[in-house]
């Protein structure tokens, strides 16, 4: 069977640019359905980009890499696209934005609008095997027991990265890359929860606390989650993306607090009550009960002098803690790294030693924050090879 051009991968960014490719597209993936992490992503409400999507959000060797596919396709046109599709969808936080109803719509959309220009679908389909012919590419996809002979002019990489393997993810991507002569960055779990060996946190599991966390190259205010196994929530992902083993990350609990002003005011008031009990008004109770065992918080309020409560202030805000790791791609939302943008175009995706070739979404060396940006990229990433392709 011969087709323009075959899409390894039914994800975010191949259902993306299969809509666009034009001609005759088959879209292959291992998984029973199509779209798998849209579908649990957001809570099943698909955080599907972000208001404030831009190059300074992505981590990449090369981060200029990711300006021509975000500019030509950009958050709002894909707000666009799920408008037309009568989506109805709010912000979050942060200009996340989420559908009202669930992720699936977001899948429906993909797969109308594949429809719409004619592509296939082929789910529960594997490659055995794969190489370049002169005109293009030539391999074998078995499916319902058989093995198919399949010839395309064009062959897309969307197959994602490492991350989640429980839903399938694998280094496929990666392996054809370096079949073909591209190089791989290193590759990483990304957006993934911090670990601590000594189970430092386990009566603390459940309690959330706006945080700051912050280490050498970068800074996030957002909630930190204790778990029993170490740290999670929102600032925690974003900081674990530019996080590497044996580094010390610094923790302020209380940021944009002026906790040393209010903790005179309550002295001044009258504080007789136990330090504790008066800092438990501003932080939860477990989280006081657990650093009384770590830091000064010994007698009443009315006892501290200035110099006390500064250093208290001072110990909250800068709370220094080594990770021992990470949870890894179990539980990562995103793979750091990828094939890498240098063997690219950041026009049309393609290889630029391997004409027909095409990487996109998380496969690449092209990273998101947390909020919607990796599947921004995905989209942008996904728009840029397909358009390429059908101007072939």
């Amino acid at each position: 069977m011969t087709y323009d051009t075959i899409i390894l991968g039914a994800g975010a960014a191949g259902m993306m640019c299969a809509a666009h490719c034009g001609g005759r597209v088959l879209v292959i993936d291992h998984a029973k359905a199509p779209g798998e992490k849209i579908r649990i992503s957001g809570g099943g409400r698909c955080n599907f980009t972000n208001m404030y999507a831009g190059p300074g959000n992505f981590l990449s060797q090369n981060p200029h890499f990711c300006k021509s596919a975000l500019a030509r396709h950009t958050q709002w046109d894909f707000v666009d696209l799920v408008n037309r599709h009568n989506i109805t969808w709010h912000e979050k936080t942060l200009g996340q934005l989420f559908c009202d109803g669930s992720s699936k719509q977001i899948i429906s959309m993909l797969l109308a609008e594949m429809e719409r220009a004619g592509a296939e679908l082929w789910v529960q389909a594997s490659v055995k095997d794969l190489r370049k012919t002169e005109s293009g590419f030539a391999l074998s996809v078995e499916r319902d027991g058989k093995r198919l002979p399949l010839i395309c002019t064009n062959l897309v990489l969307a197959t994602g990265g490492k991350s989640i393997p429980k839903m399938g993810a694998t280094g496929l991507a990666y392996d054809i890359a370096q079949q073909f002569g591209l190089q791989v960055t290193e590759t990483r779990a990304a957006l993934v929860p911090f670990t601590f060996t000594d189970g430092r946190f386990k009566a603390l599991s459940g309690v959330s606390v706006p945080a700051r966390l912050t280490n050498e190259r970068i800074s996030f205010d957002e909630a930190m989650l204790f778990t029993h196994r170490g740290l999670s929530g929102p600032s925690v992902l974003q900081l674990s993306s530019y996080w590497r083993e044996g580094e010390v990350i610094r923790v302020n609990l209380i940021p944009d607090l002026p906790l040393l002003d209010l903790l005179r005011d309550q002295r001044q008031a009258g504080g007789r009550k136990a330090l504790t009990t008066e800092l438990a008004r501003h932080l939860p109770a477990r989280l006081v009960d657990y650093l009384r065992h770590h830091i000064p918080l010994q007698g009443n309020l009315a006892d501290q002098c200035d110099a006390a409560l500064s250093e208290l202030e001072t110990a909250l805000s800068d709370w220094k803690l080594t990770p021992s790791g990470t949870e890894g791609y179990r539980t990562a939302e995103v793979t750091l790294g990828g094939i890498d943008t240098d063997g690219l175009s950041s026009k049309t995706m393609e290889a630029r030693d391997v004409p027909g070739l095409y990487a996109i979404g998380e496969a690449v060396d092209v990273t998101g924050w947390l909020g919607g940006y990796n599947f921004q990229w995905a989209w942008s990433s996904g728009h840029a090879a397909g358009v390429a392709i059908a101007n072939r």
